[in-house]
Parts: C-alpha cells; structure tokens; sequence
C-alpha cells in the first residue's frame, strides 16, 4: 500500500515521503496513529505541503545540528516529578516532559518528536536521553530525575 507519510517514523521516512508498506502495517498502525494518510493521485498537493513545512521546521545543515548538539550536550537538564517512597515515579516522564525541561534549563528549543527514549523512565536517577537532530546528528543527554 502507497502511503505518504505525514510524521517521522524511524526506520521509514521523514513527513512528505511517498513509501510502500505492508497494507496491516498502514491500515493498523501508520493511518491511526496519524503517522500517514493514504497515497491518492490528489495527494501530490498534500505532499508539497507537508515538505514546505517540515523545511520550515526542519534542521538546514549539518554544521548548525552540531552547533545544537553542543548547547544540548552542555545542558544540565533536571526534571522535578512526584515519586513513591521507593523511588518509582507516579506515571513515565515523556518525551514531551523532557523537551519543556531542556527549554527550562536555557537549552534550545526540541521539538518532543525528536526527543528518543531507550524505554520508558519510570524511576529517579540520572538517565540518557537521545535527541535526533539531523539524519545524520544525535546529541546524548544526561537528565536528572529527582522527586518534587
């Protein structure tokens, strides 16, 4: 099935992309979760509007993603959250949670789409974080999770 991809999705394209997937892998996961819309032949326009605003959006060059990649390695970022006693946290800290912390601690804006987690952070401590900034640039980065 010929989908066009309207998000990011790891492993297949980047938004405004034309791919080929399984019809289940499409129909069950990518269209749902609003990652892709059906490829039509009026979907060409949906395509140049897609790619006009991911390169609003989007990272230029290599050069500028290594200079984000320094600021963001040079961050100290701490995230306050509600705990238990036992260190377990009431809930996960998202991708979301980690990208207003980064702004917070004077850090450049990230979108929270290109923030990765290994697996979910469910626990305090110090934790590493990857942020996609280019195709070809990931800054790590060490957040701290303390109780609120």
């Amino acid at each position: 099935m010929k989908i066009i991809l309207t998000h990011e999705v790891s492993g297949l394209g980047t938004a405004g992309d034309v791919v080929d997937v399984k019809d289940g892998y499409a129909r069950n996961y990518l269209v749902p979760r609003g990652f892709a819309i059906r490829w039509t032949k009026g979907g060409e326009q949906d395509v140049a509007q897609i790619r006009r605003a991911r390169k609003i959006h989007e990272i230029a060059t290599i050069e500028q993603a290594n200079e984000i990649k320094a600021k963001l390695e040079g961050t100290k970022v701490r995230l306050a959250v509600r705990s238990g006693d036992a260190g377990r946290l009431f809930g996960s800290v998202t991708p979301a949670d980690i990208a207003s912390a980064i702004k917070a601690a004077g850090g450049p804006e990230v979108d929270k789409r290109r923030v990765e987690l290994g697996s979910p952070i469910k626990t305090l401590g110090s934790h590493q974080v990857s942020v996609r900034l280019h195709a070809d640039v990931a800054a790590k980065l060490g957040v701290e999770i303390v109780a609120a």
